[in-house]
């Protein structure tokens, strides 16, 4: 038997499940609008150094931005972030603006395990995320924050005193898709759930009228064309679950961090649905009611019933 980890502690989010209702069959959007970029920050600090390393920064003292400004000093070609609840791996350096001088910073070790939802960072720093919007991986951008945009609490904590500022200078480590983007596959599964997506490619499922089957079934939705899932290889994934009899939601991650495991570490009949799979791609997945005892351990998912997945592999951690 699988040792299975704590995949997934979550319960339903009110209000944030689309079983059975008609969402936008449109995928993630793509687009976003850069945040603005004052001329005269880009006069008061200075950054050298390599991105993923600790920066050099040089900031004109005293430095008093009347809003907040973000500069892309440089830009990454990777994966763009286009959503507030992103999964990121950042490293920050923050400085007082007032002295100049550096206040607190990342370890740049690339842990991918420290890796969060962008919107996380609003913990730090009120509405960090729509700074960072745009970003493409591999870039680095200087924010300054205004007393106002630090907050208080902040504030308070990195010693920046009332009136004061902050300058972040944030390295975009890797950047992991929102949702599944892959080509749309044909599928013809005759009595199998339908899912239907919102804007933002987050999932939902209608389930047909009717016994559920007897075999695991697994669809292929959306196939993406980044690297493969081996049976070892961490991947980074959104779930949903729904429960067959009483069309339920148990599980979600959308919102909130996805599942970090391999498919070797997830219920047998789900890790031999995902092994093999390409990063980018969505993947159905029901498992008959005699076959879920894995699943309740692993997702606190319901006894009695068939269980239907929706799989979006959003990464893979090299």
């Amino acid at each position: 038997m699988r040792r299975l980890p704590a995949i997934v502690a979550v319960t339903a989010l009110a209000g944030i499940g689309l079983v059975g209702c008609s969402a936008s069959t449109g995928a993630a959007g793509s687009a976003c609008t850069a945040p603005t970029a004052d001329p005269r920050a880009a006069e008061a600090v200075s950054v050298s150094g390599e991105v993923g390393t600790q920066p050099d920064v040089q900031v004109r003292s005293p430095f008093l931005p009347s809003a907040r400004s973000v500069e892309t000093v440089v830009a990454g070609d990777g994966e763009r972030i286009t959503q507030p609840d992103q999964l990121v791996l950042l490293d920050l350096t923050v400085y007082n603006g007032v002295t100049g001088e550096r206040i607190v910073g990342s370890r740049y070790d690339g842990n991918l395990a420290n890796a969060q939802p962008l919107s996380g960072w609003d913990q730090t720093f009120p509405d960090f995320s729509s700074a960072m919007l745009c970003a493409t991986e591999g870039s680095r951008v200087v924010v300054s924050l205004p007393y106002d945009s630090v907050g208080p609490q902040a504030a308070q904590g990195l010693q920046i005193p009332e009136g004061g500022s902050a300058v972040v200078v944030a390295d975009v480590e890797r950047v992991y898709l929102p949702a599944a983007d892959g080509a749309d596959q044909f599928t013809a599964g005759f009595g199998l759930p339908t899912v239907v997506r919102a804007t933002n490619g987050q999932p939902g499922v209608t389930i047909p009228d009717g016994e559920a089957p007897t075999e695991v079934s697994v669809q292929t939705l959306k196939k993406g064309d980044g690297p493969e899932l081996t049976a070892d290889a961490t991947a980074r994934v959104h779930v949903l679950g729904v429960a067959w009899n009483d069309r339920e939601q148990f599980a979600t991650t959308w919102g909130r961090a996805p599942i970090a495991a391999s498919p070797s570490q997830m219920p047998e009949e789900i890790g031999a649905a995902l092994e093999g799979q390409t990063v980018g791609s969505q993947v159905l997945v029901v498992v008959p009611a005699d076959q879920t005892a894995a699943d309740q351990q692993a997702f606190q998912a319901p006894a009695d019933t068939a269980l239907v997945y929706v799989f979006d592999i959003i990464g893979v951690d090299d």
